[in-house]
């Protein structure tokens, strides 16, 4: 299914939340990825009531240069009672803007909001 374009919004508060503690990982790129939230706007969502989303970077910003498309942090999400429910993932145009945000998700039902970030890990109500 294609993403349901929408009118450019900001982040809310939960995908900003996400993103933050994601971009908080170091690694080659995060501080360039980082700069750019304050810039960044949802364009697109990926079908009716999902979480995961397509990402705008408004220019002028500072680009990142990523060897791949795909942001290299493990960001497993976890219900209460510890069990692994998915994972976030984060993707870059090219590998130098902030493109999406998606939750990948292993249960049966597909998630209507995303987890919140508690003791430093992903936690997702079950």
């Amino acid at each position: 299914m294609a993403p349901l374009s929408i009118n450019p919004r900001p982040l809310n508060a939960d995908e900003r939340a996400v993103l933050e503690h994601i971009l908080s990982a170091e690694f080659d790129g995060a501080s360039q990825l980082r700069s750019q939230l304050d810039r960044t706007e949802v364009t697109a969502v990926w079908g009716p009531d999902s979480v995961s989303i397509d990402l705008q970077v408004r220019e002028p910003c500072e680009h990142a240069a990523l060897p791949t498309e795909l942001v290299p942090v493990d960001a497993h999400v976890h219900d209460p009672s510890g069990a692994y429910v998915g994972e976030i993932l984060v993707w870059a145009d090219r590998g130098a803007t902030l493109a999406a945000l998606e939750f990948a998700w292993v249960t049966d039902e597909m998630p209507t909001s995303l987890p919140t970030v508690m003791h430093g890990r992903l936690s997702w109500p079950s």
